[in-house]
Order: C-alpha cells, then structure tokens, then sequence
C-alpha cells in the first residue's frame, strides 16, 4: 500500500496560521494575527490547495501560493468571504506577504465545491461537510488508500447564525482535529447573552459607550442578531457591514436568512464622518477588529479610553500577542502612536465558534468509536494535553505535532 505523508507546516501547539500538507494538498494556509504576523513554514510547492473557511488564520496566506499554480477549492460563500479579508489585508499590513497580482491569480485559480459532493484531487476523494464554524467553513474529508479527517475550525451546536457541524462521517482512519478549548467549558449560551446584554444596556443607564469589538466574519452577525433580539439598536462599523451583505446572499449556508436580514436591518451603518458624531451621546458600537489590531475599534478607543463609564466588550478569542490580549490581561492598548492605559472596563463574553471541551472530546470519541486509529491535535493552546488525554481515555495513537513535523502513515 502507497504511503500517505503529512506535513505539518503551521498551526501546531498555537492558534494561528494554520497550514497542513497532505501528500500534494495543503489543507488551509493563514497567518497568524501578532505583531508581526507569523507565516506558515514555506518551500512547499503543493498541486492543490483546500481552504476550509474564510478566516485570516486559515486562508491569510494562501495568494502566496500560486507561483507554484495550484487548484484552489472552497465553498461559494469562503470564496467571497475569502475575498474581502485578503483585500483589506493587503492594505492594512505593512508588507503583505503576496502582491495584487498573486491575489488576482489565487482568485482566478479557485473552484467552487457545495457541502457533500465529492470531488477528486489529485487522485483523493474529498468531500467537504458543513463544520458549523462561520457561514461556508467546512470540514475535509479525504479518502484513498488511508481516510483522513480534517476538522477545520469546528462548533457542535447551533447558534443564532448557523447550524451545528456535521458530525455523521464517512469512515476514517486518521482524524486531525481542532484543539481551542480543550479544558475549557463554554458558558451557557443564554446565561452569556443575558450578562452581555444586562452589561450594555448598565453602559448605557450610566451615560457611556459600548464598544463591541467583534470579527468582521461571523461574530459580527451573530452579535446583531443578539442585540435585535433584545431590542437594542447598534451601529455598525468596518468590514463587518459588507460581510453582512455577503452572507445574505448565500440563504443555504446559514440557519435563517430572515433572522439575518432583520438584524442587519435593525443595525445603523456607520458613512463616513459619522463617528465623532456618534459619539455625542450614548450608543452601542459594533465594530472590527475582534482583536483591536486595528479597524475603527481603535477609533473610538483612542477617544474613549480615559472614560470610566465606556466599555469595550470583548465578543472572542483573543491570541496572546494582540491588542485585545493586552487590553484584557494588562489594561493597557496599543492606539499606534502610543500605549495608554485603559480607564474603561474591559469584560470578555466569548460567544465562541469553536466546540468547546465537552464538544471536542464528544467528537474524537465519536470518530475513534467508528474506526480511527490515529489522531493529531492542531490548532490549540493545550494540544499536548488533549493528546494525552485521547491516549489515556480512548486508547488510541494521538500525537501534538510541532511545526516541521512530518509523519508518514
């Protein structure tokens, strides 16, 4: 039997940069959103390239591959998404780690592929399945003389915006799977909305600015769909509102375009020169960046930042070495042109996208209890400790790899 080999390039023991290869196809190929951002380890020329969603840590640095002409494969809304990021990251870096025309040439190299239709690359079988993530991300599965599984970035229960993930695979012998919140339970998703939502309307009671940053894919939605739902009308600043515009027009791929449509409704788009205005008075501010490296956040932080009465509401995971971490953990921002010191509180309500502890380990037993053999952990924190605990608790090979490794299976 031909051997398979696996490479992992990054997104090992860290969040961030996420980029496999499998034989001649590269599963995902992102940055890592730190100062400066971190690149997957290169001089890999793959034949194909899967992109299982349209976030910078999985698709950031994807255009750099083309020189070697790849065929690039991803749902129609991870295209589009895929598309507005790499464009407004190509103009906030300082030196993007591909040019206009490598970026021209990724997008004229993609093939679209829909959930649960197989398609064949490079002589595998792939399937994508809908990971329940962000509108579009998916789950890889790939079949030849070995069956891999691919997580990707997943979530096992619903939320306002979308489904939960697919979970009923094909039969799979090696599963590499995502390890964010291995160790950490998620808090109950309406205890957590009722604090986020008891937390804004006090902000406003006492005359101040919430200021909810949140990540252009994705959160934004879901934290406009939590905010009609309790009758508080934001505004809407950054890329988030052309994301919004972007998903509505893929109905299949989230849980209820109405529900979409009427939050995004409710919401004020900010136009230009409307932000010192807002200001004026207390508001509600749903904006990019998710982690304060960058987008309007910083705007209104830099004018906010010694009033007791604002807040900034953290809505996700903040990687150690970005603004939020900084602001979360120190108190402290960087605004660009200086560090200050928060005056304004800083309070996180993670309404994550990722399968928590509970959910993750849920999912490896399922997929051991129906035939894999062989697990990797990826994209955690924490990925030697789930290791560990899937040898210990299901008795089966599971490895954490570094970024370099390669295991041939």
């Amino acid at each position: 039997m031909r051997m398979t080999v696996i490479q992992f390039l990054g997104g090992c023991r860290e969040v961030g940069r996420s980029a496999i290869l499998v034989d001649s196809i590269m599963l995902d190929y992102g940055l890592k959103p730190s100062e400066p951002p971190e690149f997957p380890l290169n001089g890999i020329a793959p034949k194909s390239v899967i992109i299982s969603h349209g976030h910078l840590d999985h698709v950031g640095v994807a255009p750099n591959l083309v020189d070697y002409d790849p065929k690039i494969y991803m749902t129609p809304p991870t295209l589009d998404l895929s598309d507005i990021i790499l464009r407004d990251s190509m103009k906030l870096m300082r030196n993007p780690p591909y040019t206009p025309r490598q970026f021209r040439q990724f997008e004229s190299n993609v093939i679209e592929v829909d959930y649960e239709e197989p398609i064949y690359i490079d002589g595998w079988e792939v399937t994508l399945f809908n990971a329940g993530h962000i509108p579009g991300s998916a789950s890889i599965h790939m079949s030849k003389d070995v069956n891999i599984l691919y997580t990707g970035d997943i979530k096992l229960e619903e939320t306002r915006l979308l489904e939960p993930a697919y979970t009923d695979f094909p039969e799979t012998d090696i599963l590499i799977v995502e390890s964010t919140y291995f160790g950490v339970e998620h808090p109950d998703r309406k205890e957590l909305e009722k604090a986020f939502v008891e937390s804004i309307l006090e902000t406003l009671d006492n005359k101040g600015h919430a200021i909810i940053p949140a990540f252009a894919v994705g959160r934004t939605q879901e934290v406009l769909m939590i905010l009609e739902s309790y009758g508080i009308t934001p505004y809407v600043d950054g890329m988030g509102r052309d994301v919004c515009s972007i998903i509505e027009r893929y109905p299949d791929y989230v849980k209820s375009v109405r529900a979409l449509r009427r939050a995004i409704k409710n919401a004020i788009p900010v136009e230009r020169g409307m932000r010192e205005r807002i200001l004026e008075e207390p508001s509600v501010i749903v904006t990019t960046a998710g982690m304060l490296n960058g987008g309007p956040a910083l705007f209104y932080i830099s004018r906010l930042y010694n009033d007791e009465k604002s807040k900034i509401l953290l809505t996700g995971y903040q990687v150690e070495g970005t603004n939020g971490y900084m602001a979360l953990n120190n108190g402290m921002i960087d605004l660009g042109n200086r560090i200050v010191k928060l005056k304004m509180k800083v309070e996180q309500y993670d309404f994550s996208a990722h399968a928590d502890d509970r959910q993750l380990k849920e999912l490896v037993r399922r997929v051991v209890d129906r035939g894999a053999e062989v697990v990797f952990t990826v994209h955690g924190e924490d990925c030697e400790g789930f290791a560990n605990w899937i040898r210990e608790e299901l008795g089966v090979e599971a490895h954490a790899p570094k970024n370099g490794d390669v295991y041939v299976v």
